[in-house]
């Protein structure tokens, strides 16, 4: 796989998904990123925690994207949710657009989208 091909999965590492949290203790956003990190096996995969993506509102979020395809992004999401938002992020990058099919996406991704972006080639 080219690294052209690549999906990457951003995930907000700033997040506090409205949650307090003490002096050095690790904010939610963070804690989904390094649980994503540890969790991942998909080759096709990139996992990037970055600072905020500006969707502060709508908890813990993440972006998929992949050159030539559409990017989404997805909110309300915790550790909890690895397993599915690692399933979805597989089902994308096997997918020849971005669009993965509705009933293939997990519950997740079809209930907790917050954008959808073409991509720049359209």
């Amino acid at each position: 796989m080219s690294q052209a091909d690549q999906t990457t999965l951003f995930v907000c590492t700033t997040c506090r998904a409205g949650e307090a949290t003490a002096e050095g203790e690790a904010v939610p956003g963070a804690r989904l990123a390094q649980a994503l990190l540890s969790a991942n096996e998909v080759e096709s995969v990139t996992i990037r925690p970055t600072e905020c993506l500006s969707a502060c509102t709508n908890g813990c979020s993440i972006a998929l994207t992949r050159k030539g395809s559409w990017t989404y992004v997805y909110g309300r999401l915790s550790e909890a949710d690895v397993p599915d938002i690692l399933a979805g992020a597989a089902a994308y990058a096997d997918s020849p657009d971005g669009i993965v099919p509705w009933r293939a996406r997990p519950t997740i991704f079809r209930k907790q989208s917050i954008a959808r972006i073409p991509p720049l080639e359209l």
